[in-house]
C-alpha cells in the first residue's frame, strides 16, 4: 500500500523537474514511510514517484517506481494483487523473467508487457490505483480497481498532466492551483461527498471505479470503463435449473460463505503483522472468526468506544467475539476532547470533504492499530449494500413498493401536480415537512425515490439554502465531457441526474430487476467508492495503515448482485441471507442482535462545546457570502438542533466539513 504520482508534460518540451516530483512524494510520506523513489525518461518530459509501505516483498528488489529489464516500462502501484502467485506462474510459462522474489509490482508490469493493459485488467484480482508509462507507444495509463477501493486524482491544464493517490499531491506542483469547484459543492450537500469524476476542488478530477486513462505526449485523453458490478456473471444459471426454491436458497447460502472465506484467506497474504477492526457486528465478527481459521497465531483485533456515549459503544459484543476466537484484542475510549483535537488533522487527511462522521472513531482505531505494530487490517465494509443490512433500504423499498409506484401509476398527471405543488408549498411554510415534500416531489416528477444510502441536504433543503445559486462547470469539463466520462448532467444543479446516469445503463441491459439490487447497484457507483472506500483509504493510509475490503471481493460482488430482493430479505428481516449463511460460525447472539452501526454522537457533541464552535465557523466562513447561503436559514437550522427541536446533526456536519476544508485548502 503506497503513494503514487506522476507528471507527465505535453506538447512542450519543458523537462520534469525532479525538485516537484520529490515534493509530491513529501507530500504524501503518511502513504509510505518506509521508501521513496523518483524517475524521469530519457526525454524528461514524463517523472514518476513513489511513497512505499512496505507489505509484500520487503526487499529492495520491490522499491519502486520500477522498470522491466528493458527499461521501456516503468511503473508506480498502490494496492495489493491477490492472485500475483498465479499470475507470476503463468507469466513465466510464456518466457516472463522476474527480477523480484513475490513482488506483485512486478507481476503487474510484466502482465502489461506480455499481455497488453485490457488482458492484464481482466486477469487481476485485488486493489490498486497504477500508472504505467511506455516507452514504445510514448504513453501514459492509469487504472483504478473495479470496486474504487483505492483513488487516484488527475489535473490536466498549460501543457501538463499531474495525477497523485492524494490531491496534496497534486497540489505540490505549481501548475495546480487549489480553487472551489462549484457544481461539484452542489452535489456534495446532497451525497456527502463529490460524485467522480468531480472533486470539490475547480480542475481536479478523480478516475471513477473500474475505468483507466490513457495519454500520450501530444496530451490527447482517453477513458475506457473495463468492469462493471451488473448482475449476469456471478451464478452459472445452469446450476440453478434444476433447483426448486429451497434447494436454491441453500445454493446460496453455501455459494456466499465459500466465496467470503475465500475473500478473507487472500486478504491475509502479507509480510508483516496483520489484524482487524471488530465491531461486533456480524461483518466484523465473520471476518476475525475466519481469519482465527487460517493463522496459526492469535488474531489482533482493534475496538474503538465512546467513555461519555456508552449507548453508542459495542464493545460488550466485540470482548465476547474477541474471547469467542481467542484474538489478541485491544480497545480504545474517546471523547468530545479527542474529537475536538483531531479536528484540524481531519480536515488535511481528507483532502476533500467527506461528511462523514465516522472518520473521527475511524482514526483513533486506526491509530491504535498502528501503535500496536500492525500494518495490515481487515475492515467489513460493503456487506450491508450487498446483502441489505441497513433498515434505511427496506424503508426505501416500503416506500417505494406500497406508495411511491401505486402514487405514479394510480393519479393523473394534473392531480399530482397539483399534489406537488401542494406540499412545496406547505414546505415553505413548515421546513419540518421539507423531506416530505421532496418524496412527493420525486414521485410526481417520475425521479428515483432512493438516491442514496445517506443523504444531506434534499433538493428542497438546497433550495431554500442556496436561493440564487449558479455553477459553471469546472476547468476543463469540456474535455472531460467529450470523452465520455463526465456526463453532462453532472453539470446541472438537480442531484437527481447523478442517480439516474448510474442506473439508464443498468435499466437498459437488466429490464425488470428488482428494485434491490437496482438500489445496490447506485451504491456501488457512488457512495461505497467516494465516500465509504475514501473514508476507509484517507484515514487509516493517514495512520500508515493498509485497510483490506474482503466483503468487496469481485467474485463476491459478482455473484450477489446475481442474487434477488427476495433472497436476500424476507417479512423485513434485514440481512437474512447473510444470517443464514453464517449460522454456526459466529455466535448466535451475534447473528441475531440488533444493528448498531459504526458511528459517533455527533448529534450530542453538536449541542455542547463543539456546537458553538462548529456554529461560529459555518456562519463566519467566506464561503457563505461567496456561494450565496442564506445565512438566515442555516442560522435557523443550527438553532433547531442545538435546542432540541429537531435533530439536523448530519446537516450541520455536512456544512461544518465544507467550511473547515475551504478555511484550510482555498
Amino acid at each position: 500500500m503506497c503513494g503514487i504520482g506522476g507528471i507527465l508534460n505535453f506538447g512542450k518540451t519543458v523537462p520534469v523537474e525532479p525538485g516537484v516530483l520529490k515534493a509530491m512524494n513529501e507530500s504524501m510520506v503518511h502513504r509510505g514511510p518506509d521508501g521513496d523513489g523518483i524517475f524521469i525518461n530519457n526525454s524528461k518530459l514524463v517523472g514518476l514517484c513513489h511513497r512505499r509501505l512496505s507489505i509484500i516483498d520487503l526487499s529492495e528488489d520491490a522499491s519502486q517506481p520500477m522498470s522491466n529489464r528493458e527499461g521501456d516500462l516503468w511503473i508506480s502501484f498502490n494496492g495489493e494483487i491477490y492472485n500475483h502467485k498465479t499470475l507470476r506462474k503463468e507469466l513465466e510459462s510464456i518466457g516472463a523473467i522476474f527480477k523480484s522474489d513475490h513482488s506483485d509490482t512486478e507481476v503487474l508490469i510484466l502482465g502489461y508487457q506480455f499481455w497488453g493493459l485490457k488482458k492484464l485488467l481482466k486477469r487481476i484480482d485485488g486493489m490498486f490505483a497504477f500508472a504505467i508509462w511506455d516507452e514504445k507507444s510514448s504513453r501514459l495509463v492509469l487504472a483504478r480497481d473495479r470496486i474504487g477501493i483505492k483513488p487516484v486524482y488527475f489535473s490536466k491544464r498549460n501543457g501538463v498532466f499531474v495525477f497523485a493517490s492524494e490531491i496534496k499531491g497534486l497540489l505540490s506542483h505549481p501548475n495546480i492551483p487549489a480553487r472551489l469547484g462549484q457544481i461539484a459543492l452542489y452535489h456534495y450537500l446532497t451525497y456527502l461527498t463529490t460524485p467522480a469524476p468531480l472533486t470539490m476542488f475547480d480542475g481536479i478530477y478523480k478516475i471513477p471505479a473500474a475505468h483507466y486513462l490513457e495519454i500520450n505526449l501530444n496530451g490527447k485523453l482517453k477513458f475506457s470503463r473495463y468492469w462493471s458490478p451488473s448482475p449476469g456473471h456471478g451464478i452459472d444459471k445452469g446450476s440453478l435449473s434444476k433447483l426448486n426454491k429451497d434447494e436454491k436458497s441453500i445454493y446460496y447460502q453455501q455459494e456466499v460463505l465459500k466465496r467470503i472465506e475465500n475473500a478473507v484467506s487472500k486478504r491475509m497474504m502479507s509480510d508483516v503483522p496483520f489484524g482487524a477492526f471488530l465491531s461486533g457486528g456480524i461483518d466484523s465478527s465473520l471476518n476475525v472468526a475466519l481469519m482465527s481459521q487460517y493463522s496459526s497465531h492469535p488474531v489482533n483485533t482493534f475496538t474503538v468506544g465512546f467513555k461519555d456515549h456508552k449507548h453508542l459503544n459495542e464493545l460488550e459484543y466485540a470482548a465476547k467475539v474477541a474471547k469467542e476466537f481467542n484474538s489478541n484484542h485491544h480497545e480504545i475510549l474517546i471523547d468530545e476532547k479527542d474529537m475536538l483535537s483531531y479536528l484540524e488533522g481531519l480536515v488535511v487527511e481528507q483532502d476533500e470533504p467527506l461528511a462523514d462522521w465516522v472518520c473521527i472513531p475511524l482514526h483513533f482505531v486506526s491509530d491504535l492499530a498502528r501503535r500496536n505494530g500492525i500494518k495490515v487490517v481487515q475492515v467489513g465494509e460493503g456487506s450491508d449494500e450487498q446483502f441489505c443490512g441497513y433498515h434505511s433500504y427496506l424503508k426505501y423499498l416500503e416506500l417505494e413498493k406500497r406508495y411511491y409506484r401505486p402514487f405514479q401509476k394510480l393519479l393523473p398527471k394534473s392531480i399530482q401536480s397539483f399534489v406537488a405543488h401542494s406540499a412545496l408549498r406547505f414546505a415553505n411554510w413548515n421546513s419540518s415537512f421539507d423531506i416530505y415534500a421532496d418524496a412527493i416531489m420525486r414521485a410526481c416528477s417520475g425521479q428515483e425515490p432512493f438516491w442514496s444510502g445517506a443523504i444531506g441536504f434534499w433538493e428542497t433543503q438546497k433550495d431554500k439554502a442556496l436561493p440564487n445559486f449558479s455553477a459553471s462547470g469546472p476547468e476543463g469539463w469540456e474535455e472531460m465531457v467529450s470523452s465520455g466520462i463526465l456526463p453532462r448532467g453532472y453539470l446541472e444543479t438537480n442531484s437527481h441526474e447523478i442517480a439516474q446516469d448510474f442506473l439508464i445503463d443498468f435499466d437498459l441491459s437488466n429490464p425488470g430487476k428488482d428494485q434491490l439490487t437496482r438500489m445496490t447497484y447506485n451504491e456501488f457507483r457512488l457512495r461505497l467508492p467516494e465516500l465509504l472506500l475514501m473514508r476507509v483509504d484517507k484515514i487509516s493510509m493517514a495512520c500508515g495503515i493498509e485497510a483490506r475490503v474482503p466483503f468487496l471481493d469481485q467474485f463476491l460482488v459478482e455473484l450477489t448482485m446475481d442474487i434477488s430482493q427476495e433472497e436476500k430479505i424476507s417479512q423485513g428481516q434485514a440481512k437474512l441471507l447473510l444470517k443464514s449463511a453464517t449460522k454456526g460460525l459466529i455466535p448466535n447472539e451475534i447473528i441475531n442482535r440488533k444493528k448498531m452501526g459504526f458511528s459517533a454522537p455527533m448529534s450530542e457533541w453538536l449541542q455542547g462545546e463543539f456546537g458553538n464552535n462548529a456554529e461560529h465557523e459555518i456562519l463566519t466562513s467566506e464561503l457563505i457570502d461567496e456561494i450565496g447561503f442564506d445565512r438566515e436559514y442555516l442560522s435557523t437550522m443550527i438553532s433547531s438542533h442545538r435546542s432540541g427541536k429537531r435533530n439536523n446533526s448530519l446537516l450541520i456536519w455536512v456544512l461544518y466539513n465544507l467550511v473547515a476544508w475551504h478555511k484550510t485548502w482555498i
